[in-house]
């Protein structure tokens, strides 16, 4: 559909969408099935009615209406994924039914919208960055962790279970249900920690009653544990023997180096993707970008219904999320209304920097960016050439220019704003001193660990 944007000045413009007859046609045809559904009318079955007859019965003003109203903020919808346009209030439309269903329709939608921003000059902003340092104990941990996945499992004689230790279990509960042969390593948090506590202490052929509370009602079950085998874990040497054994080096050496250049990839990648965030929010703050209300309060909604979206898929109730994370329903309410007027602020300083370094997306761009998703997942050429002609010839094509716009606009400013170490950050978030303003642009200390909160 054909979308046209007038400015009438004071965050306000009136678009006017023009709408193809066979999407008029669609909208009539779906409006009388549902009209009626809802109508007796002597001689037809309910649903089964001739559009003829039903506007004959109704009045054509009356279907065309229907058909109008139950479709018109879909077309809204559409004919804004085609703009640049942020809308920050309801809108209110203006348009006369159509004359039949095989005529094009044609309507005004009026709304506010965000205010322009006009982003600071990045290339004066000074930005913390972490040093990408990998910790000797970490790399001890994962030398811990492949010698736990290599130990050998070793009998035991004359002590009891203890955590750490493998057993064999069988299960039986109050109802009859059992689980035989059940192999647990005590303390790895297989079981409920009832279940996993009860077991210490055990010995192979002894059977023990072990109680443990279920649900959020404060109800019990008993479950009867008898031990048929324990083992204790054998870790093996520090040595170049493991480094053999359990992975391609010949020297433990060399197997520590390669961990400590894995981890030392993955931590850069880490920096690298927080200092890009704090790029951008040091141009948010700097620039002074203020979402409008009605913004924020739409993606507020937006990330509500989809945390509940995802809580019903994994079964979670709202109550039992909100008594496992220890909030109230206006502390969620407070945490989501804060990330989405981050991340709307994120989203409009980059687009007023993509403004003004006149960034366009071409066709073989846009191409090259599905292919490289696609193959990311794995899809064959086939495919992805198909996929690429797909997107191309619907709408989501300008949702994924618009995404690589933005992203090609923060490669920009990632790549201009001057970098300083964080102790350098740090050292002058000390001289600051209470009620003392900080600086213009002045980026909030990124340290390693601190994670970004998302909707």
């Amino acid at each position: 559909m054909e979308t046209r944007v007038e400015e009438l000045g004071a965050d306000k413009v009136r678009l006017s969408v023009d709408v193809p007859s066979a999407d008029v046609q669609h909208a009539v045809e779906h409006a009388a099935s549902d009209l009626a559904a809802s109508l007796k009318i002597p001689g037809f079955r309910k649903g089964k009615v001739p559009l003829p007859v039903l506007v004959a019965r109704v009045g054509k003003d009356r279907v065309y209406a229907e058909a109008v109203e139950s479709h018109i903020n879909g077309w809204y919808r559409a004919a804004l994924a085609g703009s640049r346009i942020r809308p920050a209030s309801s809108p209110e439309y203006d348009y006369a039914l159509p004359d039949s269903s095989d005529t094009a329709f044609s309507f005004t939608a009026t709304v506010d919208v965000q205010p322009k921003v006009e982003v600071a000059d990045w290339t004066k902003l000074e930005v913390p960055a972490a040093r990408a340092e990998v910790p000797p104990e970490l790399v001890d941990r994962e030398l811990d962790l492949l010698r736990d996945a290599v130990a050998e499992l070793a009998p035991i004689d004359g002590r009891p279970a203890r955590e750490g230790d493998v057993v064999v279990v069988d299960l039986i509960s109050e109802s009859g249900d059992s689980r035989r042969d059940v192999v647990v390593e005590l303390g790895a948090g297989r079981l409920v920690d009832e279940l996993e506590r009860g077991l210490v202490g055990m010995s192979p052929g002894e059977t023990r009653e072990i109680v443990f509370e279920v649900g959020d009602e404060g109800s019990s079950q008993t479950v009867s544990a008898a031990l048929k085998d324990v083992k204790e874990k054998v870790l093996p040497q520090l040595d170049d023997e493991l480094a053999r054994s359990a992975s391609e080096f010949d020297t433990l050496a060399d197997l520590r180096a390669d961990i400590e250049s894995g981890l030392q990839e993955q931590l850069e990648a880490e920096i690298e993707t927080e200092f890009r965030a704090a790029a951008v929010d040091a141009l948010v703050e700097a620039s002074q970008i203020a979402p409008a209300e009605g913004l924020v309060q739409a993606r507020a909604n937006a990330l509500l219904a989809n945390l509940v979206q995802s809580l019903e898929r994994r079964g979670v109730s709202v109550e039992a999320y909100l008594a496992v994370s220890g909030q109230t329903p206006e502390q969620v309410q407070e945490r989501v209304t804060a990330e989405a007027a981050q991340s709307l602020a994120r989203e409009l300083a980059l687009e007023a920097a993509a403004d003004k370094l006149a960034l366009e997306v071409t066709d073989d761009e846009l191409a090259q960016f599905i292919r490289e998703q696609a193959a990311a997942e794995g899809d064959d050429a086939d495919e992805v050439d198909a996929l690429v002609e797909q997107v191309l010839a619907d709408g989501r094509a300008e949702q994924f220019r618009e995404d690589i716009r933005l992203r090609n606009a923060l490669d920009r400013i990632a790549s201009e704003v001057t970098r300083i170490p964080a102790e350098l950050a740090l050292a002058r978030e000390k001289l600051w001193t209470p009620g003392q303003e900080k600086p213009a642009g002045a980026a909030k200390l990124w340290t390693p660990g601190q994670e970004e909160k998302t909707a």
